[in-house]
């Protein structure tokens, strides 16, 4: 409580001159705003009161003023440090006072004593549908006299540039339980929103991989089941023909979901490089594949490693295995051009009916990935054109 030589003092212009003291207006203070026009509301509601031992005579109004101030400034300075945005509005919605925090957020320094609710530009709810200001959490907080907590909307600054933030408005009250006004943090959630859509991006793209990796087994075991004369061949084709999948995704999980063409390559034929002789030779540039080029060529490059090694070059001690690989940039774009050629194995001769690699260079490449194969079965070893669109973003 305040002694009523304060309360008399204060009641007509115990203020330094040059600040404004209309409360019931609607003037609030230009330098110090709504905290130190709320202290004369409280001191004017008391009136004179009995001294007792809560009382604390204010003989020297002078040095009272200063200790008032003294712990504005301090009070002020303290709002200032904060990394939030902080503000106050009277019981009527019109700003009172904001941090730099604030000014920050809100792209401009509105006006005290118009700007009404809240200092933002425009509002907006967070599915991006505009927000009058006079529904935004801090305007909903005061009318509903009841603090909010966890509301989100988004600000837009005059320069365009747009804010998502979280809001807790809370009431202020005298000590008569009248509203006076109230305080609101603004905390930019930014970061957050740009995590949430991140992780909504990877579980939208990994819901995609499943899906397309479910198709490709169920494609691969359908087909095998067709070309297998046994079971014994289906179990050893349908287990080879997975596992080949597998090291295809493994190179798109460490690659960060782009392969490089040579690394597929490797991973199939590196197995039956001696390194003596150049059994396997491999020569072309850096090409990056997409996930849907990589496990599509995966698998096609799995199918021709296997017949070579069960059929072809590879199933002879002295066979060889070359593949030589361009990027080729025509008028309806790139394109990856690559040739298998084996030599020095068995002779060759043409299958009689068409196998599961077959039926992938002939059917699956085209319909996949718009790529095109010719095979042809010489004698002295069998030869696979191959030409792959690229998209225009993968970097070579």
């Amino acid at each position: 409580m305040l002694a009523p030589a304060f309360k008399r003092s204060c009641d007509n212009g115990g203020l330094p001159r040059g600040r404004s003291r209309q409360i019931e207006g609607g003037v609030v203070d230009s330098k110090f705003g709504f905290l130190e026009s709320e202290v004369e509301r409280v001191i004017a509601a008391f009136g004179d009161v009995p001294p007792n031992d809560n009382v604390v005579a204010l003989g020297d109004l002078p040095r009272t003023q200063a200790l008032l101030s003294e712990r504005e400034r301090r009070f002020h300075a303290l709002l200032e440090a904060l990394p939030t945005a902080v503000y106050t509005t009277d019981a009527v919605g019109r700003l009172t006072y904001y941090n730099s925090a604030a000014v920050e957020l809100w792209g401009h320094h509105p006006t005290l004593g118009v700007s009404e609710w809240c200092g933002a530009w425009k509002l907006y709810w967070p599915d991006g549908t505009p927000m009058a200001h006079a529904d935004c959490p801090m305007a909903v907080a005061v009318r509903e006299e009841r603090p909010l907590r966890g509301l989100e909307a988004i600000a837009e600054r005059p320069d365009g540039t747009r804010v998502p933030f979280a809001a807790a408005p809370t009431p202020l009250f005298d000590a008569a339980g009248k509203l006076v006004g109230a305080v609101n943090m603004l905390i930019d959630i930014t970061d957050r929103k740009r995590a949430e859509d991140q992780h909504a991006l990877l579980v939208r793209e990994l819901h995609h991989r499943v899906k397309n990796t479910l198709a490709t087994v169920q494609a691969i075991m359908g087909s095998t089941a067709r070309s297998a004369r046994t079971i014994e061949e289906f179990r050893d084709a349908i287990i080879g023909r997975i596992g080949s999948l597998a090291k295809t995704h493994l190179l798109l999980s460490d690659e960060g979901g782009v392969v490089e063409f040579g690394g597929i390559l490797r991973k199939e034929l590196d197995a039956f490089d001696t390194g003596e002789g150049g059994r396997i030779a491999l020569s072309g540039p850096d090409v990056e594949l997409p996930s849907q080029l990589a496990v599509t060529l995966g698998m096609a490059i799995h199918e021709l490693t296997t017949n070579a090694a069960r059929f072809g070059a590879l199933s002879a001690p002295e066979g060889k295995v070359d593949v030589t690989w361009t990027v080729t940039i025509a008028a309806n774009g790139r394109r990856l051009d690559f040739e298998w050629l084996e030599k020095d194995g068995p002779r060759v001769k043409k299958p009689r009916h068409k196998g599961f690699g077959t039926r992938l260079l002939d059917i699956v490449l085209p319909g996949q990935i718009q790529a095109k194969a010719d095979i042809a079965y010489r004698a002295e070893g069998v030869r696979i054109k191959g030409s792959v669109p690229l998209p225009p973003e993968v970097t070579v």
